[in-house]
């Protein structure tokens, strides 16, 4: 499967479906979360909207092109799912249960959640084809990273 993702591309997935996904995702993590939201209060836009965001923070790249990417728990970002899948933010990559406000944001928006292995940070790693800051670099780790990924392994969670 390649993103960018669309209703038609994920139209017949299951939950428990193995996907493996190319094309660009986006790391975002609860400081990324926060400014986002604002920027989407101050100008009604949605960053990001239509895009497959990984809830993830890369570790210091070393001499690689990427450190360890794992999945950071999703559930932290549940607070903004409503408002984002409004927005169209609709397609997710994280790991852990997701509240049910979440669950029906995403299902009710037409989106998806696929689960990554949580402890396979240095596996997922190697998927990564290139790796730059996209926006907010003064968070660090914590920045939004665009990823381009090949054969990114996930589970389909919520659909």
């Amino acid at each position: 499967m390649h993103t960018p993702l669309e209703p038609k591309k994920i139209e017949g997935l299951s939950k428990g479906d193995i996907v493996y996904l190319s094309g660009t995702i986006y790391t975002a993590r609860d400081a990324a979360h926060k400014k986002m939201l604002t920027y989407l209060t101050d100008t009604g836009k949605m960053l990001l909207a239509g895009e497959v965001i990984y809830h993830a923070g890369p570790c210091p790249k070393g001499n690689g092109i990427i450190g360890s990417i794992g999945p950071t728990t999703s559930y932290r970002m549940d607070a903004y799912a409503e408002i984002f899948a409004r927005y169209g933010l609709v397609y997710s990559i994280g790991k852990g249960k997701r509240s049910i406000a979440a669950e029906n944001a995403i299902k009710g928006n037409g989106g998806v959640h696929f689960d990554a292995i949580g402890g396979a940070g240095a596996f997922y790693m190697q998927k990564v084809q290139k790796a730059d800051i996209f926006l907010f670099p003064e968070l660090g780790t914590e920045a939004i990273w665009a990823l381009e990924v090949v054969d990114f392994p996930l589970v389909v969670s919520i659909i």
